[in-house]
């Protein structure tokens, strides 16, 4: 963690470098003899200005180094030796070189804004923010890719308000990469029209189910058994305080309760999405009490699996016992905010989080 923020303190003064070390040659210039140069800290500034700086930061930067690499001949005495012009030449050719390649990194930072512009609609198409509220219920979801720059991959979530109730699920997708972004949209839209149609959540689940044996079979790259998805899918009646939900070999959900957290496992385990061929037992649907004032967290394995440089798993039953949130969106923030000081950096598993909380109707 100390390391971390060692590199975010230099990240925030890089912009400083050129000068540094324009800085620095003329010390050394100064300070040492005069058959020693300092002719390649001069370039070094021209060409750390190119990445750091803009086009006519860099310009500049290489008109202060051929100015002062001048003023340091002119006061040794060698105003027009051999030396000086072609150490003075040298200069300003890396300045000529420093600003080609500042407008090419320019263009490429261009070309890679883009690139995120587009995965960022992606990631607004395939996994829309859930709604703030429907009846006594508030909604909040956070999504966190572990590939830097990435906006989506392997995870997915959804909710729907049916005739038959609010429908949440969540899900992890097996498999990394491309072919993992297109199973996720394959499971939300399943999702999103059976959940309206099938009056059960067992009706709801075979139906995932067939739609995930298939994109697996049409995949090309995944054999049946290959091809599978771990998921939770919640469903919260008209009437009752209660939820009730199936766990097909998914973690299994966290109840906030007043001071109390807890895991809700499920009745019997359940296999992912894809492999029912394996096994014959009915599904399990597990009733579960969900008064006002209660939330419920459904994740992926990247918030439990975790780890600080101990290689210690996180622990969100110890850490958030004892502790109170007004809604889903303040428990997120002080999940997430606690899932980074805990792991010190940048997450290594993309991490789905859908919170629900029931509230009154006046609230």
């Amino acid at each position: 963690m100390a390391r971390l923020g060692v590199w975010k303190w230099v990240g925030k003064r890089s912009r400083l470098l050129p000068a540094i070390l324009l800085l620095f040659a003329v010390s050394m210039d100064l300070s040492t003899p005069r058959t020693v140069s300092a002719a390649a800290l001069y370039a070094a500034a021209v060409l750390a200005a190119a990445p750091l700086l803009s086009l006519r930061g860099t310009v500049l930067t290489g008109v202060s180094a051929f100015l002062l690499d001048w003023a340091m001949f002119r006061y040794f005495g060698y105003r027009r030796s051999a030396v000086a012009f072609s150490e003075l030449g040298m200069v300003a050719t890396v300045t000529v070189i420093a600003a080609f390649l500042n407008r090419l990194l320019y263009h490429r930072k261009m070309q890679l804004q883009s690139v995120r512009d587009i995965a960022a609609a992606v990631q607004r198409a395939v996994l829309p923010h859930p709604p703030e509220r429907i009846g006594p219920l508030r909604f909040a979801a956070r999504y966190e890719a572990a590939q830097t720059d990435a906006q989506i991959g392997g995870d997915l979530y959804a909710v729907v308000d049916t005739p038959f109730g609010v429908r949440c699920v969540i899900g992890d997708v097996r498999g990394k990469g491309m072919g993992a972004v297109r199973a996720v949209a394959v499971g939300i839209g399943t999702f999103r029209e059976a959940a309206l149609q099938e009056p059960s959540l067992t009706g709801l689940v075979e139906r995932l189910e067939r739609a995930v044996v298939l994109e697996a079979q049409q995949s090309g790259s995944l054999t049946e058994l290959e091809g599978f998805v771990t998921g939770v899918l919640a469903e919260f009646p008209r009437r009752g305080n209660e939820v009730r939900l199936v766990n097909r070999g998914h973690p299994a959900p966290l109840l906030f309760l007043r001071d109390t957290v807890q895991y809700v496992e499920p009745g019997r385990p359940g296999l992912p999405l894809g492999l029912a061929v394996l096994g014959v037992d009915a599904e399990c649907v597990d009733t579960v009490p969900f008064p006002e004032g209660a939330s419920l967290l459904l994740y992926t394995d990247g918030l439990t699996e975790a780890r600080d440089e101990t290689g210690t798993f996180y622990d969100p039953v110890g850490r958030f016992t004892g502790h109170r949130y007004p809604g889903p969106d303040a428990l997120l923030d002080a999940l997430l905010a606690d899932v980074v000081r805990h792991i010190g950096g940048q997450t290594t598993d993309d991490m789905a989080l859908l919170a629900i909380t029931h509230t009154p109707n006046n609230e």
